[in-house]
């Protein structure tokens, strides 16, 4: 019977959520690797998962929910503007009109900053986009090397193979 533990899903999870909550509380690799008496390699493994983790998530939440969350917001406030244009329209008060003009002001400032702020957002989802092509590039890049590495080692093995015989 091997000596090795072996662990489950579920076991693997947990201890992912202890790396994680002692790695916020700052506690070292070796010093989380003691607390749950695994090897600092596993430490550094489940570390490295998290961050890949956390980095999907961040990434589906600038890509997908920002963007939705905006359309639905911005919606929500022109809907709210011509809400209360109609009712600063049809009021005989004039305290009634003021007020709703200055609802309407805040409504056109708030949909100003979300213009305005939007291009922020844009940049960054740009930023994200290039540096994604920039990591796909430097993949490819390694690959190709190690291809050619392989094909000249190859042609090395052959000639050497070749003058022998």
């Amino acid at each position: 019977m091997s000596s090795k533990l072996t662990y489950g899903s579920k076991q693997i999870e947990w201890r992912r959520a202890q790396v994680l909550e002692l790695d916020a509380q700052g506690y070292t690799v070796r010093e989380i690797a003691q607390k749950l008496q695994v090897g600092h390699s596993t430490i550094d493994n489940d570390l490295l998962y998290l961050r890949h983790q956390a980095q999907q998530s961040l990434q589906h939440h600038i890509h997908e929910v920002v963007p939705e969350e905006y359309q639905k917001c911005m919606v929500g406030m022109k809907c709210n503007l011509k809400h209360v244009l109609e009712i600063g329209e049809a009021a005989s008060d004039p305290k009634i009109k003021l007020e709703a003009r200055r609802i309407a002001n805040d409504c056109y400032r708030y949909i100003m900053d979300l213009c305005t702020n939007a291009g922020i957002v844009n940049d960054a989802l740009n930023f994200v986009t290039h540096k994604q092509e920039q990591i796909n590039a430097l993949q490819q890049r390694k690959l190709d090397e190690r291809t050619n590495e392989e094909a000249k080692a190859a042609t090395e093995e052959e000639t050497t193979t070749n003058g022998v015989f």
